[in-house]
């Protein structure tokens, strides 16, 4: 990996972070727990409490479970990371942000036992589960994995042949 390549990624992971924890400082001062502000009909900020991981799965773990369940997954992620080609920009910023996204949950269960999470979206008939910045970062870098890996590697294989 060239020296400017690290320097981006690390860069993305430390915006990623900042903004994840910027934001959840934002929510957490001006909302309290259970407190919504509607934004759309569908979409409201919800100041939540998340115990488990991702859609408050593993909340029986406990903090120092999902903490190192967290930190087992950041170090998987880290190694693939490392071992993906240079020339996969796309992988390689989907990496980033999932990274980031990973950071600063996993900060939020170290410091706080929980996850501060604030995106709700709902209809009068259905619920989605409240998530935050950083669940958008790591569900957005496995999306452009997998568009990478599924439709654009291959598109550039088939015309190196």
């Amino acid at each position: 990996m060239s020296r400017g390549l690290i320097a981006f990624n690390l860069a993305t992971v430390a915006i990623a972070v900042i903004l994840d924890q910027a934001i959840k400082a934002v929510i957490v001062a001006t909302l309290g727990v259970g407190d919504a502000i509607p934004i759309l009909p569908f979409l409201a900020l919800f100041h939540a409490q998340n115990t488990g991981i991702a859609f408050s799965m593993f909340a029986g773990l406990g903090d120092v479970g999902l903490s190192l369940l967290a930190a087992l997954v950041l170090a998987v992620v880290l190694y693939l990371w490392v071992k993906t080609p240079a020339s996969r920009r796309l992988t390689h910023f989907g990496l980033a942000i999932i990274v980031g996204g990973a950071i600063g949950n996993l900060i939020d269960r170290i410091r706080l036992g929980y996850v501060v999470d604030y995106v709700y979206f709902h209809t009068p008939v259905w619920d989605f589960a409240v998530f935050n910045f950083a669940d958008a970062c790591i569900t957005v870098g496995a999306v452009l994995i997998l568009l990478d890996e599924f439709v654009l590697a291959p598109r550039g294989r088939a015309r190196a042949h």
